[in-house]
C-alpha cells in the first residue's frame, strides 16, 4: 500500500530496503515502468529531475498507479520542490545538502533526504533534528569503508547509499547498522527499460528485494 501520511514514508522506505531511481525517457513509459516495480515487490520510485518529464511523469504514475509511492529525486531548486509534492511526490532527495530546500521541506513537514559526502554535511542536517539522510556519491566517497567511520560520531544517523550501488555490492550496504535502504538505478536496468521490458524490470526488483529483504530481517531480530 503507497504512503498516505508524510510521517509514513521514511519508515516505509526501511521498511522495503531498496529505493529505484528512476529517469523517465518518455512519458509513455511511466505507467508500465511503475507497474513493473509494482509487480516486482518494490513499490516506489524516485521519479529524478535527469529528465523533462519527471513532473508529469509523476502525474500519471499517482492517477494511474496508486500503489507506487512516489519520491521526487535530484531536486536542486525551491520551485522543483514544491512542484514534486503538487504532483503527487511524498518526499524529497537532493543530491547536495541545499539548505534553502531542507529548511522548506523541514518547516512544511515533507520528508526530505538531502544529499551528504562529508561530516560537515551529515552534521548540517544533526543540527537540525534531522536522522535519515542520503550519501552521495556512496561509492566514489568511501562507500562501505565511509559509512562505518561515519557510525562513529554519528551514531544516530542513518543513510540511504546510492551512486555506485548495484546488486554486486547491495548486501555489503544494508548490513551496515546505520544504513537503512540503498538506493540506485539497479532495480531499473537501463537496458531493459530502453527497449520496454518491463518483465525484466520486475525481476530486476525481485532480486533486489531477495538481496535486502533477510538482512533487514537479521538487523531486527
Amino acid at each position: 500500500m503507497a504512503v498516505t501520511k508524510s510521517e509514513e514514508l521514511l519508515p516505509y522506505l526501511e521498511q522495503l530496503g531498496v529505493v529505484p531511481l528512476v529517469t523517465l525517457h518518455s512519458l509513455d513509459e511511466a505507467v508500465p515502468l511503475a507497474q513493473a516495480l509494482e509487480e516486482g515487490g518494490v513499490p516506489v520510485a524516485e521519479v529524478t529531475f535527469r529528465s523533462p518529464y519527471c513532473i508529469e511523469g509523476m502525474k500519471k504514475i499517482a492517477a494511474e498507479v496508486p500503489g507506487v509511492t512516489l519520491v521526487a529525486g535530484t531536486v536542486h531548486t525551491l520551485d522543483q520542490a514544491k512542484a514534486s509534492i503538487d504532483a503527487g511526490a511524498k518526499g524529497l532527495v537532493t543530491p547536495a545538502f541545499t539548505e534553502e530546500i531542507v529548511d522548506w521541506a523541514l518547516e512544511n513537514n515533507v520528508p526530505i533526504l538531502p544529499g551528504t559526502a562529508v561530516p560537515s554535511d551529515v552534521d548540517k542536517a544533526y543540527q537540525r533534528g534531522m536522522r535519515y539522510v542520503k550519501f552521495f556519491p556512496a561509492e566514489a566517497y568511501g562507500g562501505v569503508k565511509t559509512l562505518k567511520a561515519l557510525n562513529g560520531p554519528f551514531a544516530e544517523m542513518k543513510f540511504l547509499p546510492t551512486g555506485g550501488v548495484s546488486l554486486k555490492n547491495a548486501a555489503d550496504y544494508i548490513s551496515l547498522k546505520n544504513v537503512f535502504a540503498i538506493g540506485g538505478s539497479f532495480p531499473v536496468p537501463s537496458a531493459a527499460q530502453k527497449v520496454g521490458d518491463w518483465a525484466a524490470v520486475a525481476q530486476a526488483c525481485k532480486d533486489s528485494r531477495a538481496i535486502v529483504e533477510p538482512i533487514i530481517a537479521s538487523k531486527k531480530a
